[in-house]
C-alpha cells in the first residue's frame, strides 16, 4: 500500500495472455532477477509502489514488477484478491521464462512471497517483505489502518481515503492533493471498488475467517517456519497498519530471517525510509 511521486522513472506496461485473463508487468534493467510484488488497498499498483526505488535496484538486477489480478491494471481473475495474486505468481514467472528468483513483497506481496516460498522452495533465492505478515501479538486488531481500509472499501468517500492514506504514513506531508486525486480515481472505479470489497469489506472479512475456521485452515502466520530461503524482514517502527510487534513471530520462526526496522517511518518504508531502504535490501540481495 504505497505510493511515490510520479516522474522519477519511466517504462512501457508490457502484458502476458493466461488462461485467465491478462497480466500486465514492467520489466527493467538487466541481471538477477527481482520481482517485485505489491500491496494492497483502494488505488494501489505495482507501479505506484515500487517506481520511486526502481531506478537504483535496475542498476543491479532485472526487476519486474507484477500487477496482480482485480487492481484496475491487469485482468481481474473474479476471485479473492489475495487467493487471484498467489495464483497468478508462478504461471507469470513461467510465461516470462524465469526459473528463479528473487522476491520483494510489500505488505499483501509479502504475504504472497511468503505462500511462493512456502510452495515453490526451488525457484526462489531470497525473500524481501515490507511490512504486513505475522500476526497482531500486543496491539489490537485489526489495526487502524485495516479499520479505515474497511470503512472507505464499504463506504468509499473522499474523506475516508484521506483518513486511510493519513494512516498510512508517519509523515502526513506525503498525503498530497496529487496522491489523492490519483488513488481516488483508480479506487472508485467501479470493477476494482468490486474487487476491493471481495476482500476488505467488514462482511467479506468475517467470512474468510469463519470459512478457514471451519475448514480448519491454519493461519499465514501459523506456516512461516516452512519458509527455508534467506528472508529480510523489513519494518516501519510506526507503521499503523501493521504494527511492528507484528514482526515478532516471522522473526522467530522463519528460520533465516534477519528483521530491519526504519524508524520516523509507517507502512511505506520503500517510500519514507527509501534511502535506507535501498541500502538495506540492495546489500540483502547482493550478498552471499
Amino acid at each position: 500500500m504505497a505510493q511515490s511521486p510520479p516522474g522519477q522513472f519511466e517504462a512501457d506496461l508490457r502484458e502476458i495472455k493466461t488462461d485467465r485473463g491478462t497480466l500486465r508487468y514492467y520489466d527493467v534493467g538487466d541481471g538477477p532477477a527481482v520481482l517485485f510484488l505489491h500491496g494492497s488497498g483502494p488505488g494501489v499498483t505495482g507501479w505506484r509502489n515500487f517506481r520511486g526505488v526502481l531506478p537504483t535496484f535496475a542498476a543491479h538486477f532485472r526487476c519486474l514488477i507484477l500487477e496482480f489480478p482485480g487492481f484496475g491494471v491487469s485482468d481481474d481473475f473474479g476471485g479473492h484478491p489475495m487467493i487471484d495474486a498467489q495464483g497468478a505468481v508462478a504461471p507469470f514467472l513461467d510465461a516470462v521464462k524465469i526459473d528463479r528468483v528473487r522476491i520483494v513483497g510489500n505488505s499483501m506481496g509479502g504475504g504472497v512471497g511468503i505462500n511462493f516460498a512456502i510452495n515453490n522452495p526451488d525457484r526462489i533465492d531470497k525473500l524481501v517483505t515490507i511490512g504486513g505478515i505475522g500476526t497482531n501479538v500486543f496491539s489490537s486488531g485489526p489495526s487502524e489502518g485495516i479499520r479505515l481500509l474497511q470503512e472507505f472499501t464499504d463506504d468509499p468517500t473522499r474523506q475516508r481515503l484521506v483518513d486511510w492514506l493519513n494512516s498510512m504514513v508517519y509523515d502526513q506531508n506525503l498525503v498530497t492533493e496529487e496522491l489523492i486525486e490519483e488513488r481516488w480515481k483508480l479506487a472508485t472505479d467501479p470493477e476494482t471498488l468490486a474487487s476491493a470489497r471481495r476482500m476488505y469489506s467488514k462482511a467479506a472479512f468475517a467470512q474468510m475467517m469463519a470459512a478457514m475456521k471451519a475448514a480448519d485452515v491454519p493461519m499465514p502466520w501459523a506456516q512461516m517456519h516452512k519458509v527455508a530461503v534467506p528472508t529480510l524482514l523489513t519494518w516501519g517502527r510506526d507503521d499503523r497498519v501493521s504494527p511492528l510487534d507484528m514482526a515478532l513471530i516471522p522473526m522467530r520462526t522463519i528460520p533465516n530471517a534477519e528483521l530491519h526496522v526504519f524508524p520516523n517511518c509507517g507502512h511505506w518504508a520503500m517510500i519514507e525510509a527509501k534511502a535506507a531502504f535501498e541500502r538495506t535490501v540492495l546489500a540483502f540481495l547482493a550478498g552471499s
